[in-house]
């Protein structure tokens, strides 16, 4: 079974997690190690660090930082770093992360999410909204900005259409 955790509750895998996403994604390894040491020392809201474990292994990651590497400093926090390992795929392990972070965010007091990607397709299925092209750091091409909002249950009630038998004509 894959255990979600809050990397922030593990000190003990801070440096496992620093590798680990430094390797999937080649950002310098200091980047992680900083940014994940602040997670841990609960300095803020941002960053956070989100990993899926199973028998002691990472399979899955990703993080929640201020920006991930574009032009639109607007729009912040964001989901970064989504990975979850090859064999490990099209179980619902990304999803999982990804609702995960949303409501851990959420107790933060941050309901707003923003995620860059070139995928298509793919985080609309967890509820994320295409929200615009922004131009990446050093990418020639633009990049898709998906934002993510969490809303309390009082609004998602009101929300809903109102049934016919309620109605008034």
């Amino acid at each position: 079974m894959t255990e979600l955790i809050k990397l922030r509750e593990h000190r003990e895998l801070a440096e496992t997690a620093a590798k680990w996403f430094h390797q999937k994604w080649g950002i310098p390894l200091e980047a992680y190690t900083e940014s994940i040491e602040e997670c841990i020392g609960r300095q803020s809201a941002v960053p956070q660090w989100y990993l899926a474990m199973e028998d002691d292994v990472v399979v899955g990651g990703l993080g929640v930082i201020e920006n991930d590497f574009h032009d639109r400093k607007d729009l912040a926090p964001n989901v970064c770093a989504v990975y979850v390992e090859e064999g490990h795929r099209c179980q619902g392990i990304a999803g999982r992360m990804l609702d995960l972070a949303c409501k851990d965010m959420k107790e933060h007091g941050i309901d707003t999410l923003y995620l860059l990607t070139d995928h298509t397709s793919f985080y609309e299925r967890y509820g994320w909204k295409f929200l615009c092209m922004v131009q990446g750091d050093g990418d020639p091409e633009m990049s898709r900005m998906y934002i993510h909002r969490q809303l309390c249950r009082k609004h998602r009630q009101y929300s809903k259409p109102m049934p016919e038998t309620q109605m008034r004509e």
